[in-house]
C-alpha cells in the first residue's frame, strides 16, 4: 500500500494540528506515494534502528520521538541526527514521527500509562483551548436534516462523548438573485422570503476545509451563507496529561511498588512521602513538569512523570508526591500501542516492534 494510507490513518486518530508548537511530528523522510509492505515501530529513531529496518526489509520507521526537531543546515555526518537522516535517505527508508499529537488524545500515550497503572475514570488533565470552532449556517426547512446529517458525517457536532450535537432556530431569510443566477427557489430579480433554520455546530479547527466543502455540497442554495467562529472552549478530549483513580486507595509505598513493577522501571526519584493514601493519580509521559499545577488543582495524590530537575522537586511543597520514573520508562509502551493501532486497521500489513533498546540513559546499580 501507499505510505500515505498509513500516515493518513494515524493522523485521523492523532491530527498533526494537535501537536505542541515545538514539535515536528509527521513524515520527516520519504515520499507519501512510496509503496510499503512493512513498518518498524520504535520509541526513537537511531542509527541502529535504521540498520534494523534495512536488514528486516521495513520501508518505513514509525517512531514516537522525531529525529529532527529543528532545521538542519548541513549533512556532514557530524551528529547522530545527520547520520540517521543520511542513512535513511540512502537506503530509501521513510521516517514518520507521531509525538505530542499522540500524547494529546484520549486513547494515546497517557491513556496507556494510566491503564498500565490500573487507573479508571480517566480524563484529560489539561484540556486544550483554541482548537474548536463553530459553524453557523442558514438552510431551508425542507433540507435541514439533509445538511445536518452530512455535517455530522463529516465530523461536526461532537462535544465530549456526545455526537450529532447542534442547535437550530426558526427564521425568515431573504434574497434576490441578480442577472445570471439560478436560485433554488424564487425568481431572479425578485426578493424572495424563505422559511429557514439557523443551524449551529461545533467542529475541530483542523477539519474546517472538509466541513465547509461538505456544507457547500449538501446545501441546496447556489450561494451558501455561513459564518465561522473561533471558540475559546477547551476540548475535553484533547490535551496534556491524564488523571484517574484507583479502585481502592493504597499507601504511597504500595503505589510506588506498583509503579516500579507495572512500568518496569528500576529507579523512581520522588519527593518526600506525605503519609497519606493514594487514590487519585495524575500522569504524563515524558517531561511533564509543566502540568504540576494542573495535577495539584485536580486533587491528585501523586504525579507520575519524568525529566524533573533538582529544584523543580521543591515545587511539590508537601501538597503532592512527584514520582519521576524516567523518560523512556514512561513512554516505553507507546511502541505496543502503535503496533495495536496499526494491526487493528491494516490486518494484512506487516508490523514489527524494534528489538533495539533506544534508552540513552543507563543505570549503575
Amino acid at each position: 500500500m501507499k505510505l500515505s494510507q498509513l500516515t493518513d490513518y494515524l493522523e485521523s486518530l492523532a491530527p498533526l494540528a494537535y501537536q505542541e508548537d515545538y514539535d515536528n511530528a509527521g513524515l520527516i523522510v520519504g515520499r507519501p506515494d512510496k509503496e510499503i509492505s512493512q513498518a518498524l515501530i520504535s520509541l526513537d529513531c537511531t542509527e541502529a534502528v535504521v540498520d534494523e529496518a534495512i536488514v528486516t526489509g521495513c520501508e518505513v520507521i514509525i517512531s514516537h520521538h522525531p529525529i529532527v526537531f529543528k532545521g538542519l543546515k548541513r549533512f556532514n555526518g557530524n551528529t547522530y541526527v545527520e547520520r540517521v537522516v543520511e542513512k535513511a535517505i540512502k537506503n530509501d527508508v521513510a521516517i514518520y514521527a507521531i509525538h505530542t499529537n499522540l500524547d494529546n488524545i484520549v486513547g494515546g500515550v497517557n491513556t496507556r500509562i494510566a491503564e498500565t497503572l490500573g487507573l479508571t475514570n480517566l480524563r484529560i488533565l489539561a484540556p486544550k483551548s483554541g482548537i474548536l470552532k463553530k459553524l453557523v449556517t442558514y438552510v431551508p426547512v425542507d433540507h435541514a436534516e439533509q445538511v445536518k446529517n452530512a455535517l455530522f458525517k463529516a465530523g461536526a457536532g461532537s462535544i465530549g462523548n456526545y455526537s450529532e450535537c447542534s442547535f437550530s432556530t426558526d427564521g425568515t431569510g431573504t434574497f434576490k438573485g441578480d442577472e445570471g443566477t439560478n436560485p433554488y427557489v424564487g425568481e431572479p430579480g425578485v426578493r424572495h422570503h424563505e422559511d429557514e433554520l439557523r443551524i449551529e455546530m461545533i467542529y475541530p479547527a483542523n477539519i474546517e476545509s472538509k466541513i465547509v466543502m461538505t456544507l457547500v455540497l449538501a446545501h441546496p442554495y447556489e450561494e451558501v451563507a455561513y459564518d465561522l467562529y473561533n471558540l475559546t472552549n477547551r476540548h475535553q478530549q484533547v490535551g496534556s496529561g491524564m488523571i484517574g483513580e484507583l479502585d481502592e486507595a493504597v499507601s504511597e509505598e504500595e503505589f510506588l511498588q506498583l509503579i516500579k513493577e507495572n512500568m518496569q522501571t528500576g529507579v523512581i526519584r520522588h519527593t518526600a512521602l506525605r503519609g497519606r493514601p493514594v487514590r487519585k493519580v495524575a500522569v504524563c509521559g515524558g517531561a511533564g513538569g509543566f502540568l504540576l499545577r494542573h495535577a495539584m488543582a485536580a486533587g491528585a495524590d501523586i504525579f507520575v512523570t519524568a525529566d524533573y530537575k533538582y529544584h523543580e522537586f521543591f515545587d511539590a511543597d508537601g501538597k503532592i508526591v512527584i514520582a519521576d520514573i524516567g523518560h523512556f520508562e514512561s513512554e516505553q509502551f507507546t511502541q505496543e500501542l502503535l503496533y495495536e493501532i496499526i494491526r487493528k486497521k491494516f490486518v494484512t500489513f506487516a508490523v514489527r516492534l524494534t528489538t533495539i533498546n533506544t534508552n540513552p540513559v543507563k543505570y549503575f546499580i
